[in-house]
């Protein structure tokens, strides 16, 4: 894998199950060791970044459950300020702005008052993304955030997402198995096969015919004219 990604882009990472989407996530995050190779962030090596430096420059939602507790949507998205508190964690008028702008971007001011588990699993992964805006970093990673969310909250994920890019210019960079829709809303997509991986726009991917053996059967076939993988009645 070499490839480079450019700020204020929606990156869509692809693949079938298994094939490596979440690994890729995690050591880009450092959350684990990269097997072999470099991950350069604005030209400094990745693994050259201190734990609260890294934490000011990049933040990852993954799809793991939270720890049980009493915590208010608001303290969880306050949550996000920990790189930049002092030893106490007292917000400071700079921290309470950053917390009540991402839940106004993410249209989530009336949960504000809400325990986290009173949540349906929609609201919540607004208030894992407010979190994350809430960090104030330049780049923002999600593992699989509409894993449990129907189709009407998976879309509304999604065009959330690409409406934070467009709106702040931040990086997002997010796994997914919703290929139609990534294919639709992503600047750009990382597409992960056994043999090969491929990067570049959905037109660029099609045009090289990418998404032809994605996968392993006849039950779904790529139809170039529509951009979109559809079931195969033949």
């Amino acid at each position: 894998m070499n490839l480079s990604i450019e700020k204020g882009k929606l990156i869509s990472v692809l693949g079938k199950n298994g094939i490596g989407k979440s690994t890729l996530l995690r050591t880009l995050s450092r959350v684990q060791k990269s097997i072999s190779g470099t991950i350069y962030f604005e030209s400094k090596n990745l693994s050259e970044y201190s734990e609260n430096e890294l934490s000011k420059k990049l933040s990852l939602v993954l799809t793991e459950r939270l720890p049980e507790s009493q915590l208010t949507v608001f303290e969880l998205i306050a949550l996000g300020r920990q790189p930049y508190t002092n030893w106490i964690d007292t917000l400071s008028e700079t921290d309470l702005e950053k917390v009540n702008w991402a839940i106004a971007q993410t249209e989530i001011t009336h949960l504000k008052d809400n325990r986290f588990y009173e949540l349906s699993d929609g609201q919540l992964q607004r208030v894992l993304i407010a979190r994350a805006l809430a960090q104030d970093t330049a780049v923002i990673i999600l593992d699989e955030p509409t894993a449990h969310l129907d189709m009407h909250q998976t879309i509304n994920i999604f065009s959330l997402l690409q409406k934070l890019v467009q709106q702040t210019q931040k990086t997002i960079i997010i796994s997914s198995h919703e290929i139609n829709l990534a294919l639709q809303l992503s600047d750009e997509i990382i597409l992960l096969t056994e043999n090969n991986i491929q990067f570049g726009t959905t037109t660029q991917l099609i045009s090289k015919d990418a998404f032809e053996n994605l996968f392993p059967n006849n039950l779904l076939k790529f139809n170039k004219s529509l951009q979109q993988f559809v079931i195969n009645k033949a």
